[in-house]
């Protein structure tokens, strides 16, 4: 069984640098008599998998014939090789290595894992695997929860990591525990299948479990769609437990949907109708939500679904929006993050097949030859929006209708407590960087298992308790708070909006510190907050990752922070609170030590320039970078009359000066430790009356 790649070919990407040119693939031709895709559309005759030289490509994209065949990533040549994503993984996880071989590496990926090492030691590596799972809309029940609870301990790093793709990860997890752990998700209502891999990952939908009708058929959405793209060959089963498949009863309009081959779609006969042998050149993300509710990051997805209903509330179809994506590399500027851009509309009864259909183009185009290209953001730049429409109608079989008008987007975070609608209440809490470990972890374990409570994972690596009954609230916000999980109003605002990926120490591709090292950046920030006199409740989105592929998504922060070097970060400014602009870069190489000497005065001038209710982001787009870098070039420190006294905290200079000393004391200035004392009566005062 072979598979071989049609010609590549060189076009110029959108650049402004001529010489600049990516090389675009130009679809699958099979060779395989079982694999072959076979399009039906022009063509009167059935294929014969007898003849070999019946072989009838994509009328969307024609192979021209090729004396050489074209250059392929390692990748690519392991997927065909593997049986479906099976050998070598299924006899690598037996042998008695710490670590599995190259081509396994790459396969487990599909099953949901990453095979990591720590990289704070030195000498011999201590390797360990990452599992993460597959909820659709970050929903998780209570027994799939607790067990999860369960294994970080058991079997992990006793912590659990919550994910902006509304998932969990779970680190340290040995090989020779792998098909112990992953048996045990899979026997409790979990998966990990299609977590990570060259295929469609875990679909976002709103987390808020609201009982509206739209924003139930969007998590009903949500979930068709990742059973519709979920892999059919059997890999994930015959692999960790040994055959035995584990799945609900699909509803019959998704069952339909992918056996579909009226317009040439799927590859007859295989055990892999949507996917085949190579699955997707690269990852592919798909986001679902309603009107106004950007919690999602819509625009970053390969596709981001809206639901549109009518005066009445009633779901009629979907705005689809195609292309978008964050990944990028440094010092590669035909790499870049970019936002999805309107596909079209489509009725309601038409988005599972009009998903294929945006799922085949990308897998019959999308480059197989250099992985840094193959995400559909770069056929999208290299095509442009009519020619990617127009290919992909001939796959759904209609033409796209203009996308529907919208309302402003909002980014939502639903912590708190919220009505659900239908009598319940749920319960938001913010997770720092989404680890869940220690006191808090035991307090959400105690808390979930006593009140036998459901929960949904958030895009912005928070949780949600589901279903509470009105009796109950008391005593779990009593609970939450003594595991340090407070309401909103007693978290620093900053903290709220805020992210970072993983990166150090188990991450093979971070650069620098992230996660462990966001919390200082923020203490610093809200430090220069107080410096040049904005208030404690105005925030930024502040967004760092170790590196520039992006899992924080960080281009599309007001001020996000991406590792290029050791201690050291790109500064991208732009993005905006409702996650609708993508960020520039403005500073390369920043040492981590002088972050103040850019922020400093960047905020300085937000504070006395700004316009009203003018966000950080609006504002560096207002001022344009030439403008903001010359301030930071010659900014030599807050002006005396601007910072000695802030007279909105003291009234006096006597005062002051006495809350220097004793803040001193502590190692802070006058203004943290005030704003602190201020915070900590409002929240007693709070409380004692939450009590009455």
């Amino acid at each position: 069984m072979t598979t071989s790649f049609g010609a590549g070919i060189n076009i110029a990407v959108d650049d402004p640098n001529p010489k600049l040119q990516i090389q675009r693939f130009n679809g699958l031709k099979s060779t395989s008599n079982s694999l072959l895709l076979s399009r039906r559309i022009h063509v009167n005759r059935s294929f014969s998998p007898y003849n070999p030289s019946s072989i009838v490509r994509a009328v969307s994209t024609p192979a021209k014939p090729a004396a050489v065949e074209p250059k392929r990533s390692k990748v690519e040549i392991f997927k065909e090789q593997s049986n479906f994503i099976r050998y070598p993984l299924n006899e690598e996880i037996l042998n008695d290595a710490p670590n599995i071989n190259e081509a396994a590496t790459q396969l487990i990926k599909f099953h949901g894992s990453y095979m990591q090492y720590n990289r704070d030691e030195r000498g011999t590596r201590s390797y360990s695997f990452m599992l993460r799972t597959k909820n659709p809309g970050g929903e998780v029940p209570n027994r799939l929860y607790l067990v999860m609870d369960d294994l970080a301990d058991q079997f992990g790093i006793g912590t659990l990591r919550l994910t902006t793709r509304q998932t969990f990860q779970l680190h340290g997890v040995l090989k020779k525990d792998l098909k112990t752990v992953m048996s045990t998700i899979i026997n409790n209502m979990g998966s990990t299948l299609g977590a990570c891999g060259d295929l469609n990952r875990n679909v976002l939908a709103p987390a808020a479990p609201f009982a509206k009708k739209d924003y139930m058929f969007a998590k009903q959405t949500a979930d068709n769609i990742a059973a519709l793209l979920t892999p059919q060959s059997g890999f994930y089963y015959d692999v960790w437990v040994d055959g035995e498949k584990f799945m609900t009863a699909e509803p019959p309009e998704v069952v339909k949907a992918r056996n579909d081959n009226s317009h040439g779609t799927n590859f007859p006969d295989s055990p892999e109708p949507i996917y085949g042998t190579q699955f997707l050149p690269r990852k592919f993300k798909i986001a679902v939500t309603v009107p106004t509710d950007n919690s999602v990051d819509i625009f970053t997805n390969d596709i981001g679904v809206v639901v549109v209903s009518d005066e009445d509330g009633e779901p009629q179809g979907f705005n689809i929006y195609v292309g978008g994506g964050m990944g990028r590399t440094h010092r590669m500027e035909t790499t870049f993050p970019r936002l999805a851009e309107p596909l079209g509309y489509v009725p309601k009864e038409d988005i599972l097949y009009a998903v294929k259909a945006i799922v085949v183009t990308q897998r019959e185009n999308g480059r197989r030859d250099d992985r840094r290209y193959s995400r559909l953001k770069y056929l999208l730049s290299s095509w442009g929006i009519e020619k990617f429409r127009s290919v992909t109608e001939q796959y759904y079989g209609k033409k796209f209708e203009p996308c529907r008008g919208l309302p402003e987007w909002e980014f939502k975070s639903y912590l708190g407590w919220h009505e659900q609608g239908d009598g319940s209440l749920f319960c938001g809490l913010h997770v720092d960087n989404g680890r869940v470990k220690g006191v808090m972890k035991k307090a959400l374990r105690e808390v979930i298992e006593k009140y036998n409570l459901n929960v949904r994972l958030t895009p912005n690596q928070n949780i949600i308790l589901c279903n509470i009954r009105r009796a109950w609230k008391r005593p779990i916000t009593t609970a939450l708070a003594q595991g340090g999980l407070l309401q909103p109003r007693f978290v620093d605002p900053l903290n709220l909006t805020a992210m970072a990926c993983p990166a150090f120490p188990l991450c093979p591709l971070a650069i620098t510190e992230a996660e462990r090292g966001i919390p200082d950046i923020l203490k610093r920030i809200r430090a220069i907050f107080e410096r040049v006199g904005l208030k404690y409740n105005e925030s930024v989105v502040i967004r760092v990752t170790g590196c520039p592929n992006g899992c924080a998504r960080p281009y599309m922060a007001e001020l996000g922070l991406v590792g290029d070097g050791p201690n050291s970060y790109q500064i991208w400014l732009g993005g905006t609170p409702n996650q609708t602009s993508l960020a520039q870069t403005f500073r390369d190489k920043v040492k981590v030590q002088d972050l103040e000497k850019v922020l400093e005065p960047l905020f300085f001038h937000w504070k006395r320039k700004r316009q009203s209710r003018e966000s950080f982001g609006e504002f560096t787009n207002r001022m344009g970078f030439d403008k903001l870098g010359a301030l930071v070039e010659k900014w030599e420190g807050i002006p005396e009359s601007a910072s000695r006294y802030n007279l909105k905290l003291f009234a006096d200079k006597e005062t002051y000066e006495a809350m220097d000393a004793l803040a001193r004391i502590q190692d802070k200035n006058a203004h943290q430790l005030a704003i602190e004392i201020v915070r900590n009566y409002v929240a007693s005062q709070q409380n004692g009356k939450n009590m009455d």
